[in-house]
């Protein structure tokens, strides 16, 4: 399994859902997930994300856009809901809303981008707005676009091969020039091509939302667990490729994928409660590449009951059984200055990696990570997913210590 960019949507209208801080844990241990994105401002999921490192995205609940619109509210919404959290929770964008401009009540949307304005405000009142983008004041503040692009519901028998990433003959669009050979990338460059109409190439897009139903009603084709296992699988390996699409070559893509649990009190279609990856138990509905391979099998004789979810197979620890974090060779320089950012943030001890420290030369992101990195690791208790920091640290019965730089 390769570390990427792959999210979830984190769902609750369930009422046989697992505790947050276990699905927390489980996330963290068994899944190369590194990020979700939550529908409110849950205060028990919030917490549980704390000191996972694991990239939150809270949406504020479409109820509450006319209260943002005045400043007191959001204030008071953003000092309650938000700050208490920050740093220990990565919290890194709030939405305001969603599907807006679909819902009946014309008051919301004509609250929207006031909500936005005012809601940015409050942050930066408190500090927070460099640490937390929105949705808005996309261009200014280097926020993406996040749209929730769904093939299931645009696909026909005809157009199944196209919306599963089958191979298949294409469709050519006139308007671009451009051959398209599943739809996903069709939907994305589209969003792109307005875009670029109204001058805002520039922003980034990010897929907030997609999936494909496990269970659909009587007669509904090709709506089962093959067929959300196959776009599920498919789609993660496309959005991580590197390849892009036709008019955004050479990228991948942030992916939630919608989403986490099933969840057995949405009203509408069977299709509605049939969307996650996963059981209430947190065994898997059906298997896609999002598992750990280097983590023990999630049957029955390796849970749990106490914890709810597997058991992790132990560190080896040779020499005394003292062991170090560092970071992988080749990791991104950008992941590791997240790391230290996010380390420091914290508030661990990172003096002797600012200039004149002891450990502040090398100076360079490589070296000053692995004094973080590490630091954290030894703190939390030297536990395996206390090294993971997305997939770019490992474990090492080899002190990094030299010269007056001790570990």
């Amino acid at each position: 399994v390769v570390e990427g960019n792959i999210g979830v949507n984190y769902g609750t209208v369930a009422d046989n859902l697992p505790p947050p801080s276990q699905v927390a844990r489980f996330l963290l241990d068994n899944t190369i997930i590194n990020r979700v994105k939550i529908y409110d401002a849950n205060q028990e999921i919030l917490q549980a994300f704390a000191h996972t490192g694991i990239q939150v995205t809270v949406a504020v609940p479409n109820n509450l856009i006319p209260h943002l619109a005045h400043l007191k509210y959001s204030q008071q919404w953003v000092k309650t809901n938000i700050a208490p959290h920050v740093p220990a929770t990565n919290i890194v964008r709030i939405l305001v809303g969603n599907e807006v401009l679909s819902t009946t009540d014309h008051s919301i949307a004509s609250h929207l981008v006031l909500a936005m304005q005012t809601l940015h405000v409050a942050l930066v009142g408190l500090d927070l707005d460099r640490r937390i983008k929105l949705l808005g004041f996309l261009q200014a503040t280097g926020s993406p676009f996040m749209i929730n692009s769904y093939p299931f519901f645009g696909y026909s028998g005809d157009t199944l091969d196209y919306a599963m990433f089958r191979p298949n003959s294409g469709v050519f669009d006139d308007m671009s020039n451009q051959k398209y050979t599943n739809m996903l990338d069709a939907q994305l460059d589209a969003t792109y091509s307005a875009m670029k109409q109204l001058g805002f190439e520039d922003i980034e897009i990010v897929i907030a939302e997609t999936g494909w139903p496990s269970k659909g009603d009587p007669g509904q084709a090709h709506v089962d667990t093959e067929s959300a296992r196959e776009f599920n699988g498919n789609l993660i390996k496309h959005v991580m490729s590197g390849l892009g699409t036709p008019l955004m070559p050479n990228k991948t893509f942030e992916t939630y994928i919608f989403a986490l649990f099933n969840e057995n009190l949405k009203p509408g279609p069977t299709s509605e409660r049939n969307f996650g990856l996963f059981k209430p138990d947190m065994t898997p509905v059906y298997h896609v590449d999002i598992l750990r391979h280097n983590v023990e099998s999630t049957s029955p004789s390796n849970w749990n009951p106490d914890r709810g979810v597997p058991v992790r197979s132990p560190v080896p620890k040779p020499n005394g059984g003292k062991t170090w974090c560092i970071p992988k060779i080749g990791a991104s320089e950008k992941i590791l200055q997240a790391n230290i950012d996010y380390v420091c943030g914290l508030g661990f001890d990172c003096q002797p990696i600012h200039e004149g420290g002891r450990c502040f030369y090398p100076n360079s992101v490589h070296a000053h990570a692995t004094y973080a990195m590490n630091v954290y690791y030894q703190a939390t208790g030297r536990h395996v997913y206390d090294c993971d920091f997305r997939g770019t640290g490992t474990i090492t019965p080899s002190n990094p210590s030299y010269g007056r730089c001790k570990y």
